[in-house]
């Protein structure tokens, strides 16, 4: 990755490091590069964050100054900005949100006109505008030919539409709590699930960007998993603050998370003899319960770096159709071009339905193997790989799990955090050996 763009677009603490000038720069040479034509047509849409609208103003105007035409959709989460920019005919499109990350925090990605998240080499072209020293000599039109910037505030019922029409069951007689996150899917989430006739208990459905993300959503499904069982709900959703993630709670109380929701997804489609390659994609972050159940019924688990970007590379060179991460980031491939939150639970929901099991009953066909995450927060998370101190404090964690375990170190994409999972067989093992090293690794990069 370069200077600006991380492993999901271009992230920061808006109007610290992600500044209007910055996102004005971003949509100038984010336009030049993606849009042609004698009037192209940029499509933005945002989340609920409270400086979206302010970056909004600031890149719509960048993109405005190089000639093409900026749509701005409003609040709408990021894949259906993705679906959207096919569905109208636009050449390019970009998505104001920091997803899952703490409020203070807001990022720019863009999408090609194929609704695909860029390239590297087409970032690095962009970024490569934005820092270029000296005159910025990108075109400047002047009187009819500066682009303008409309409003298309119901363009997401379009979304919608496509929503209601990819789920083929009715959702009647189910009970679902879905929480909003106070991010994007805040409307669109329960309309959708009312509409095929789903009881709905929406919970933390409204649009505050002071809140996105606060104690709730996809990333604290607690909240979600009290009122599951408070109101004898058949399940709950939680969406994160673009809704382009799901994580699932039964009517047990129990934490579906994306490597369950995908098991359960892909072991269906093997026993019908639909699923593509009988294979599906995921990162080294998965379960080694994900790769036995899938395996047991005759399928394969097809490995990846970590990130969205590197499942959705693996599904195109591979030809799969489903593809993604616990954290429930899930691309369903025939039918979008990204993680959806809400198409992957019309998804789960429709095995449930045509299976007429309970979702803890779908769940169990995946025996998680005890996992230990601690995000570790640091200042120099570039100086990972050359600590030593930390190379041998993971090499005696790789040693004591050896042949019974694994451990994955790597820094964040998009936050000063760097991540340490471990997976075996002993929980109270695991946690003592992830603290030790956690430690080691906020004294030598914190």
């Amino acid at each position: 990755m370069g200077k600006l763009f991380g492993t999901d677009g271009v992230r920061g603490v808006a109007n610290r490091e992600l500044t209007p000038e910055l996102a004005f720069r971003l949509g100038r040479a984010g336009a030049a590069v993606l849009a042609a034509g004698k009037k192209p047509r940029v499509l933005i849409g945002r989340d609920t964050r409270l400086s979206g609208e302010m970056l909004e103003a600031a890149l719509a105007a960048g993109v405005a100054s190089v000639g093409a035409d900026a749509i701005r959709l409003g609040i709408l989460p990021t894949p259906g900005v993705a679906y959207l920019v096919r569905a109208m005919g636009a050449d390019a499109a970009a998505m104001i949100s920091a997803s899952h990350n703490p409020v203070p925090d807001n990022g720019i990605k863009f999408f090609a006109g194929d609704g695909f998240k860029l390239p590297d080499e087409v970032e690095e072209k962009i970024e490569d505008l934005v820092l270029a020293e000296g005159e910025d000599r990108l075109p400047r039109p002047v009187g009819v030919a500066v682009g303008r910037i409309y409003d298309e505030p119901e363009a997401w019922r379009r979304y919608a539409e496509f929503l209601q029409a990819s789920c083929k069951e009715s959702l009647a007689g189910l009970r679902i709590v879905v929480d909003c996150g106070f991010g994007a899917a805040f409307k669109i989430a329960p309309m959708v699930l009312r509409a095929l006739g789903a009881e709905v208990v929406a919970i933390n459905a409204a649009p505050d960007g002071s809140r996105i993300n606060v104690g709730c959503g996809s990333t604290s499904p607690e909240g979600l998993r009290q009122e599951v069982l408070a109101r004898g709900a058949d399940l709950g959703l939680a969406h994160d603050g673009d809704a382009d993630r799901v994580i699932a709670v039964d009517e047990e109380g129990g934490i579906v998370d994306g490597d369950r929701v995908m098991c359960i997804c892909a072991l269906e489609r093997l026993a019908r003899g639909t699923l593509p390659k009988k294979a599906i994609a995921a990162t080294v972050y998965s379960n080694l319960g994900l790769r036995a159940a899938i395996e047991a019924a005759g399928g394969e688990v097809i490995l990846t770096p970590n990130g969205d970007r590197y499942v959705l590379e693996a599904m195109r060179r591979h030809g799969l159709a489903i593809g993604g991460e616990q954290s429930g980031h899930i691309i369903f491939l025939e039918k979008t071009t990204t993680g959806d939150g809400l198409l992957t639970a019309l998804e789960l929901l429709g095995v449930l339905v045509r299976s007429g099991r309970k979702l803890s009953e779908l769940a169990a066909q995946m025996k998680a193997y005890p996992q230990m995450l601690v995000n570790v927060p640091v200042t120099a998370k570039d100086r990972l790989a050359e600590n030593s101190a930390v190379a041998a404090a993971v090499a005696a964690v790789e040693e004591a799990l050896s042949g019974r375990g694994r451990i994955l170190v790597r820094a964040s994409g998009t936050e000063n955090l760097v991540r340490v999972m471990a997976e075996g067989p002993d929980e109270e093992e695991l946690r003592r050996l992830v603290d030790g090293l956690a430690a080691v690794i906020a004294r030598e990069l914190g």
